[in-house]
């Protein structure tokens, strides 16, 4: 028998590690090629690992809540088979990585019980109104890093949030002694003393709701997608300042001439015609005509967009929402566009979105009409500065002008509400980009083909 090692693969360029949530199978169990063993997340997505091989789990290198890197060896799989010189080679380099990884195992379980016995010097990282992930609590924690060293440790990561380089680098200088009582004292820069416009706003505080059981209050606890929409909702409205404009399309011609491809369409290309690709289509045409809302805020730049990069926010079965990415959406024609939303929005609902198909968006459409919303008003998706929202699609009476005079007619209108930010797009700029969207919308070409 032979042994191979079943190693995490790499999710996309910006993903360097992932967090072990479940493994769907134990030791002893056989596994078949391509069937999944564990699942992971990443601060985006959560993914399954597939084996390569057939045959049976005989180890698993780390538990659940596990912080692995790419590339890193998660588990041992037999397979059939005779072992040669390399194997026997790669067996012992294995056997050396066991016993490495129970010296490390040995020393977590040190650390742990030693973090109990001191647990009344560590504080509840939950009293915190400031964001932290799980990776950087558990690395605190085992380290025996309080609440108040942590509320003072400066973050690199977005809207100054701690990473997990920026703990380990605390936990570092801690341990040689370059943290001095100064370093553990909240401290007071000037910007704290005289508050500027680009002050951010303090964050909100904890209000702790009270249950009652005798009324059968049920508490459930967030999932961790919901923790982390939680936590970008309410650093965007601290970071923005929002503002929307809306405006009412005539899209008749757009309903019309659907109606008159979707089954032709379907027939050929296997899959629904939806409006979706036809007003992304009209986004990434009017993001061109105005560059200035492609853009993102650092500090006192702006940032520039060359690539037009749309985010599309896809509804999850718990009801979560997550936003894939159409890269380079204005080199996409029709057929494309339609093809590259029918995938995304299948594999964000099945779960196998990648890493790197939810980063890097530079303006986002949010489609409320789906759930039978007339408008909204979305939050921007940072570090975005827009975001559109699609209401429903009604059937309305209106005022039609023509040549021989003006009557009433049953038209298809929908609103498109626009929320901008406010720090860097002017309402002139952000009601002439809805304006020449309804243009876009409204002079449809109905003898195109797709």
């Amino acid at each position: 028998m032979a042994k191979k090692e079943l190693k995490l693969p790499k999710m996309g360029e910006s993903v360097a590690e992932a967090t072990i949530t479940s493994w769907l199978k134990e030791v002893g169990d056989t596994i078949e090629a391509d069937e999944a063993v564990l699942e992971i997340a990443t601060d985006k997505v959560d993914s399954e690992v597939p084996s390569e091989y057939d045959g049976v789990l005989v180890e698993k290198l780390h538990e659940v809540d596990a912080v692995v890197k790419v590339g890193e060896v998660v588990a041992i799989i037999e397979v059939d088979g005779e072992d040669d010189d390399s194997t026997e080679e790669t067996e012992s380099e294995e056997g050396a990585q066991t016993e490495e990884v129970e010296e490390a195992a040995a020393e977590v379980e040190q650390s742990l019980t030693h973090a109990k016995t001191t647990a009344e010097s560590t504080s509840n990282y939950s009293d915190s109104s400031r964001f932290y992930s799980p990776l950087v609590k558990n690395i605190a924690s085992k380290e025996n890093v309080t609440l108040d060293e942590l509320e003072n440790i400066k973050g690199t990561g977005l809207d100054e949030r701690v990473t997990k380089d920026d703990i380990l680098a605390y936990v570092k200088d801690k341990k040689e002694g370059k943290v001095t009582s100064k370093q553990s004292k909240p401290k007071t820069s000037t910007k704290e003393k005289t508050p500027t416009p680009q002050a951010k706003a303090a964050p909100a505080p904890q209000v702790s709701t009270p249950v009652n059981v005798n009324a059968e209050d049920e508490v459930i606890e967030m999932n961790r997608m919901g923790k982390l929409i939680s936590s970008h909702m309410i650093a965007s409205t601290q970071t923005s300042a929002h503002v929307q404009s809306f405006i009412e399309v005539d899209v008749t011609d757009i309903w019309n001439w659907r109606n008159k491809h979707k089954d032709a369409f379907q027939k050929r290309e296997g899959e629904k015609l939806t409006f979706t690709p036809i007003f992304m289509e009209a986004v990434a045409k009017t993001i061109k005509d105005f560059p200035k809302i492609n853009i993102s805020v650092d500090g006192d730049r702006i940032i520039m967009k060359k690539h037009i990069n749309l985010g599309m926010a896809a509804a999850l079965p718990d009801g979560n929402l997550i936003v894939p990415v159409i890269r380079d959406a204005d080199q996409l024609n029709l057929l494309g566009m339609a093809k590259k939303v029918n995938d995304l929005a299948g594999r964000a609902r099945n779960g196998k979105l990648k890493p790197d198909e939810t980063q890097g968006g530079t303006y986002t459409v949010t489609n409320v009409g789906t759930f039978g919303s007339v408008m909204g008003t979305p939050i921007i998706n940072q570090p975005q500065v827009g975001i559109l929202a699609l209401g429903a699609i009604r059937k309305v009476p209106a005022v039609i002008e023509t040549p021989e005079g003006d009557f009433i007619g049953i038209r298809h209108k929908m609103f498109l509400s626009h929320s901008y930010d406010h720090r860097v797009v002017n309402g002139a700029l952000g009601g002439q980009f809805i304006q020449r969207m309804k243009e876009y919308l409204e002079d449809f070409d109905t003898e195109r083909s797709i």
